[in-house]
């Protein structure tokens, strides 16, 4: 059985997803100097908090060199459609829902796996092993940035099917994207405010299924 627990340092992204979450939501300013920023703006890991945080233009200019407390998240998704992870991988990885990202943490120094939940963004025990396979046979996975991108598996199928862009239901293919990180933790968000009773509801389906839809819009194969 998978041991998963909910990371502190995680939990401390949820201030900013919750403003990255919220629909109408008052001006927005750079969490380290308080200028207010325009309706796009970068955001910055902290990384000895895994903490992800709103940015004006200089901050970011001024806070994100080499060796510097703070990483600036790439904007670039990638669309992964040849991507090889067979089923007896995926099972072998311990996820137990069908949406997870994995990325390097250079402070815990190990790949991490965090799966959306309602309780917000949960680790799963990651068996290095397997995804170390996994590694070797996709060579793309060299290429993501520490920290702040992630390798982002969208693996949900509903009896057998798959959800599609459109709502319905088609034939099942996996998604994989190397995603920016806020990417990820606004999909925790959108999970974690659409949720309802012991299945998600219809709602965060439909939710869930516009995130991918967008996603894969932006995105560069």
């Amino acid at each position: 059985m998978t041991k998963a627990d909910t990371l502190p340092s995680f939990e401390s992204s949820f201030g900013t997803l919750r403003q990255l979450a919220r629909r109408n939501r008052a001006v927005e300013r750079c969490e380290l100097c308080g200028v207010e920023l325009g309706g796009k703006h970068a955001h910055l890991i902290e990384l000895a908090l895994q903490r992800l945080l709103c940015a004006c233009a200089a901050c970011t200019l001024l806070l994100t060199h080499e060796g510097a407390r703070y990483k600036l998240v790439p904007q670039r998704v990638r669309y992964l459609p040849n991507l090889q992870i067979t089923d007896s991988q995926w099972d072998r990885l311990l996820v137990p829902i069908n949406i997870v990202f994995f990325f390097w943490s250079s402070q815990a120094k190990r790949q991490v796996a965090m799966y959306p939940s309602p309780a917000g963004a949960t680790e799963s025990q990651l068996p290095l092993e397997t995804w170390d396979e996994i590694a070797a046979n996709n060579s793309v996975l060299s290429a993501m940035e520490p920290d702040v991108e992630a390798l982002l598996a969208n693996r949900i199928r509903i009896n057998g099917m798959a959800a599609s862009e459109t709502g319905q239901l088609g034939e099942w293919s996996p998604e994989y994207y190397l995603a920016p990180m806020d990417e990820c933790y606004r999909l925790v968000g959108l999970i974690r405010r659409h949720w309802k009773g012991l299945s998600g509801g219809t709602e965060v389906w439909h939710e869930i299924t516009a995130f991918f839809s967008e996603l894969k819009a932006r995105s560069v194969a």
